[in-house]
């Protein structure tokens, strides 16, 4: 309810800006109305059904009214300003439709080739923006190299290669060819084990099973590891627990498993997203970390950047997660900076290194502006500066 409220109130205002100011009363003004009318109408059915014919309009309309608000926004004081000039410069004429194009076809007032032109501008830049975005959105996910140091790993596991990838976001919008996609990028890789960081579908089982069937595919020394997302929970976390469990990727509940080549090792732990806690299955990293030998690395898997201040509590030595998609529309980067640690990258928090991919598909607008997908290519490497 929230959303729709919001979402009526930012295309009243993209109304007042691309409608009401750059026409007169009559036809034209009563046809734009409409169109904007209908573009909320196909945005919410998007929201409401999940079904492709409304979701794909409905979703691209999204990002290209929050880019028009946004644009209009940035100009209000320009149009102030230009307003102003114009004021000054030209007469007022009388009458209710002092902005409109007179009645002899004389060329419209400035007020109103300004508002036009703002409108213009707003728009070919959203369109270029949101095209942009699509792009990327839609496009091969970027393979990045990220070597890790870590100090307790034995020296005969350096350059142990851990393929991670996150909200790879199987909808109505992505489907099996995106994940074939994503499964061949990694087995190209040749890794030594796959780990998936959360937030695979948005979906049931039922709608998105087929969609999911690629991964059974994933090749790796030592296999494919899963922990959830909070989008499993919105869709069933117990059926797709079971079905990636018969497809071969192992979900790690707040367990841990011990990964080995050579004659050393190191600890694989994964906790549930922290909205499982709704559902009576939450993280649970005592559980997960317990009992280990604290001279051996552990490698964490958890889909939010933030559990790292709870896993740094517990010894961890690197955590991988994604959730963030990196900010995927920029300015959403900033309000993601407000609420995660790590928007994407490595970095430290509390003594734990954590790398948050930027994921590999989408949520919402198909859409990436400022933060490409990705598919990461860990590389473990002992620290021999501590030595």
């Amino acid at each position: 309810m929230l959303f729709a409220v919001v979402m009526g109130a930012a295309h009243y205002y993209v109304w007042r800006r691309t409608v009401r100011d750059t026409t007169g009363p009559g036809r034209a003004r009563r046809v734009g109305t409409w169109v904007v009318v209908g573009l909320y109408a196909l945005l919410m059915a998007g929201l409401a059904t999940n079904w492709p014919v409304f979701a794909w309009p409905g979703y691209v309309w999204l990002a290209c009214a929050f880019y028009l608000a946004l644009l209009f926004g940035a100009l209000e004081i320009p149009r102030v300003l230009l307003n102003r000039t114009a004021r000054r410069t030209t007469p007022v004429p009388a009458g209710p439709v002092a902005e409109e194009v007179s009645t002899t076809g004389e060329a419209p007032s400035r007020r109103l080739f300004i508002a036009r032109t703002l409108a213009v501008a707003s728009g070919a830049a959203t369109a270029g923006v949101v095209g942009y975005g699509m792009t990327q959105a839609l496009g091969d996910p970027v393979v990045k190299r990220v070597p890790v140091l870590l100090d307790k790993l034995d020296p005969r596991l350096s350059g142990y290669r851990v393929a991670v990838v996150s909200d790879i976001h199987l909808g109505p919008l992505l489907g099996r060819a995106h994940t074939e996609r994503i499964v061949r990028m990694i087995n190209e890789q040749q890794v030594d084990l796959v780990a998936i960081v959360g937030d695979l579908v948005d979906g049931t089982v039922a709608e998105l099973g087929e969609a999911a069937a690629p991964l059974r595919d994933l090749v790796s020394t030592h296999g494919s590891f899963f922990v959830t997302g909070n989008h499993e929970y919105f869709a069933g976390a117990e059926p797709w627990l079971a079905e990636l469990d018969r497809l071969g990727v192992h979900p790690l509940r707040n367990e841990r498993v011990r990964v080995e080549r050579a004659g050393a090792g190191f600890d694989l732990a994964g906790v549930n997203d922290v909205n499982g806690r709704a559902f009576d299955d939450g993280p649970d990293f005592a559980r997960a970390l317990a009992g280990r030998d604290a001279r051996d690395p552990v490698v964490l898997l958890a889909h939010q950047p933030v559990q790292a201040r709870e896993a740094a509590k517990h010894g961890v030595d690197l955590q991988l997660s994604g959730h963030t998609h990196g900010g995927q529309m920029f300015p959403f980067h900033l309000a993601v900076d407000l609420q995660q640690p790590v928007r994407g990258g490595l970095a430290n928090v509390d003594g734990t290194q954590v790398y948050t991919s930027n994921g590999a598909g989408f949520w919402g607008p198909p859409v990436r502006v400022g933060a490409p997908p990705d598919i990461t290519v860990v590389e473990l490497h002992h620290n021999f500066a501590r030595r």
